[in-house]
């Protein structure tokens, strides 16, 4: 854990809750008496419509659906959910907030809820009850759904874990009997697998969430977008190294990665095109459950690291955030908190997490105990991908113009201009901080 997520977690009288497991890896969770008894009665004839991201995973939509369905014999309450990609989800809720129709609950990424926060219903009731449940949010979500630190706009769901897949056959061959620690490792890493013709490659066109890469080579080199004050700070000379760092990753990427988007990297290493990128766990899901034998002998040799460490000295972890919005307008507030409360607890969530075969790192800490986390030792290093990660407007505080600038893919953009040479590092840190500082308005 960062030194910032351990302090904040620290502070927080939540994260102390006891959890404690028995059997064959089945969770048991130790709740305060007072934590277990909130219910929200649904409205009468109410039903629910919600707007979800579609699955990288199908266990996911599966066990996702299951509990719906659980919902609903028990409530009498219809639901009805709708899938759609991480990039269209977005505009979708921002049309929603804006017109005050739509789906009753939205889960989105990263901290959209901070683009229309007054149109969202206040959750705290039901973040409090979760929280002491299950042993305490960690500090990310908190920065995500709690950005004044009193009122909670929407809950946590979790987080897909950006981390680095790879054949250990291939860094094997290529002289690296373990992944990199470091970024000067991981560059010698790179040109060497390239000299064996098996190349490396992330994506740098707007990926949702494969593009969070960009933030991690920006805060191990010690840059940022904003600081602490919210002032834009990205044109520095920590960026400028980390600009320049790029460079020398890119030269060794396989060609094609600038217009590369979130599934191309999956596709181009399950083709064999590539032996090493930034993933979630969905790249072995794939080949662990593919019914192509050749496809399938790939699970064998696929491993997953942490990223390596920069010249800042510490891990700089960012992932792929996911958030529970109930939308003010709603008609049936009770029924869509009852919805979430239900999804959340821990013979629904437990099962999910599962399904999804550990695509999705949990929000409350309780749920590190689940089985999934250590029936497969590949699962465990994305366990922990919530607690570890630094929110997408580190080191500023969360709200409008984290979210906007986010949205528009400024780190990334930036990222891309200066590998591919298009402007140079200055160049690039330069029209980024013009860029940010559109959002972030003095």
């Amino acid at each position: 854990m960062s030194d910032f997520n351990r302090r904040k977690f620290l502070e927080s009288s939540a994260g102390v809750a006891a959890v404690a497991s028995v059997g064959a890896g089945t969770a048991v969770f130790a709740p305060l008496a007072q934590a277990q008894t909130l219910s929200f009665k649904p409205e009468k004839d109410a039903k629910l419509r919600v707007l979800r991201w579609s699955r990288f995973v199908q266990g996911d939509i599966d066990a996702y659906m299951i509990n719906v369905k659980k919902f609903t014999e028990k409530t009498g309450v219809e639901v009805r959910v709708d899938n759609e990609g991480w990039e269209d989800v977005r505009p979708k809720a921002a049309v929603a907030a804006n017109t005050g129709a739509g789906p009753d609950i939205i889960l989105s990424t990263n901290d959209d809820a901070n683009l229309y926060p007054d149109k969202l219903l206040d959750v705290t009731d039901l973040a409090t009850y979760l929280g002491k449940k299950y042993g305490g949010w960690y500090p990310s979500v908190e920065a995500y759904l709690r950005p004044d630190g009193k009122k909670w706009i929407g809950l946590g769901l979790g987080a897909a874990g950006s981390y680095m897949v790879y054949r250990q056959s291939h860094l094997k061959a290529a002289g690296f009997e373990t992944f990199p620690k470091t970024t000067d490792d991981f560059l010698k890493m790179l040109k060497a697998l390239k000299e064996k013709g098996t190349p490396g490659g992330m994506a740098l066109g707007n990926a949702t969430g494969d593009g969070l890469w960009c933030n991690w080579l920006l805060w191990s080199h010690g840059g940022k977008l904003v600081d602490k004050d919210n002032k834009v700070v990205i044109d520095s000379p920590e960026t400028i190294k980390g600009l320049e760092y790029a460079k020398e990753l890119y030269a060794n990427f396989i060609p094609g990665t600038l217009s590369w988007l979130d599934p191309n990297n999956n596709k181009a290493f399950l083709d064999g095109q590539i032996s090493v990128t930034n993933n979630g766990i969905s790249i072995y899901y794939a080949a662990k459950n593919s019914k192509d034998e050749k496809v399938h002998e790939l699970a064998a040799d696929i491993q997953h690291a942490s990223f390596p460490v920069g010249p800042v000295g510490v891990p700089t972890e960012s992932h792929l955030f996911f958030n529970q919005m109930i939308m003010k307008y709603t008609k049936y507030p009770n029924a869509a908190k009852e919805f979430l409360r239900f999804m959340m607890e821990q013979d629904q969530f437990d099962a999910w997490l599962t399904g999804a075969g550990g695509y999705i790192a949990q929000p409350l800490a309780a749920y590190e105990k689940s089985a999934i986390w250590t029936s497969d030792p590949k699962n465990t290093p994305y366990r922990d991908a919530v607690k570890n990660m630094r929110p997408a407007g580190y080191a500023g505080k969360l709200g409008y113009a984290s979210a906007g600038a986010g949205a528009d893919f400024i780190v990334v953009n930036m990222v891309a201009e200066a590998a591919s040479g298009s402007k140079t590092p200055k160049e690039a840190a330069e029209r980024a901080q013009k860029r940010a500082e559109r959002y972030y308005k003095v």
